[in-house]
């Protein structure tokens, strides 16, 4: 994809799943690839994954430790990488967390968390770079949401509504950075293959495991493949996979009639995870 050759990249959760993904396929694309996350061992790892990708020895890498959900460090790493190597023209909010669970049972924290990570990591890490992006006339965000962030999924009040902030975050992103020659998109993948979803399925509730069942997993690399198709194409909406096509489409031509169509659906998730 010639649109990301000799582009500078920032991925934030560029440590595993979707976001490592995606550097590897932005470094195999000819970009210089930087990478964000909190684990120093694991970014070092992925880096060496995200390196060897590439096509051109001319390419730059390198790796920031940072929590997106301290505004503190986001604005330290990312001048370390605006001194480095210049102003990102890619950025790829991958950096997120999920704890599914019955509302009445997850602790306040548990929301809490979400949202700093999820949503206020995605902000923290835009508003460090929107003034030099304005500056410059140019730039590309991109917002790695999921289902739950259109559509409200049983068993994630906590992530659905961090992810439901992302989008609206992103939809009047998207109309105030056009002027700015800056572009965004929101991509929605469905349930992807990665530790992270590894970590969910610890602590789903029984009609969440009954509803999902049926669904067969995307690989990181199959989404990161769509991401980089949509971005290639400037789309907002990224929606890798059929299954979040479809729902992304149904959401939109039922309107209120999905909820009858949910609730159905649940009911028969409980019945059968009470046999």
């Amino acid at each position: 994809m010639k649109d990301f050759k000799n582009k500078i990249a920032l991925v934030t959760g560029g440590s595993s799943g979707i976001g490592l993904a995606v550097a590897q396929g932005l470094a195999k694309s000819g970009a210089h690839v930087w990478l964000l996350a909190r684990d120093a061992e694991k970014l070092g790892a992925a880096l060496e994954g995200v390196e060897s990708a590439k096509t051109n020895p001319s390419q730059r890498f390198g790796m920031v430790p940072a929590d997106v959900a301290n505004v503190g460090e986001v604005r330290k790493a990312i001048a370390h990488i605006c001194e480095t190597v210049g102003l990102p023209d890619i950025v790829v909010n991958s950096a997120g967390v999920a704890h599914p669970g019955y509302v009445q049972e997850l602790d306040l924290e548990i929301f809490r968390w979400m949202m700093e990570v999820n949503y206020f990591g995605a902000v923290h890490v835009t508003k460090a770079l929107l003034p030099g992006m304005i500056e410059r006339g140019s730039g590309y965000l991109v917002n790695i949401s999921s289902i739950a962030g259109f559509l409200g999924v049983f068993g994630y009040t906590a992530y659905g509504a961090s992810k439901f902030a992302l989008r609206g975050f992103s939809e009047v992103l998207r109309a105030e950075m056009k002027p700015h020659g800056i572009d965004v998109s929101i991509v929605y993948p469905p349930d992807t293959d990665t530790p992270q979803l590894t970590y969910e399925n610890q602590y789903k509730p029984a009609e969440t495991k009954a509803l999902g069942g049926g669904a067969g997993l995307m690989s990181a690399y199959a989404v990161a493949e769509s991401v980089l198709k949509g971005m290639s194409r400037k789309r907002f909406v990224i929606l890798p996979g059929f299954e979040s096509k479809i729902l992304y489409r149904l959401s939109g031509i039922l309107g209120n009639m999905v909820y009858p169509l949910m609730d159905r659906m649940i009911t028969a998730a409980q019945r059968e995870s009470h046999k």
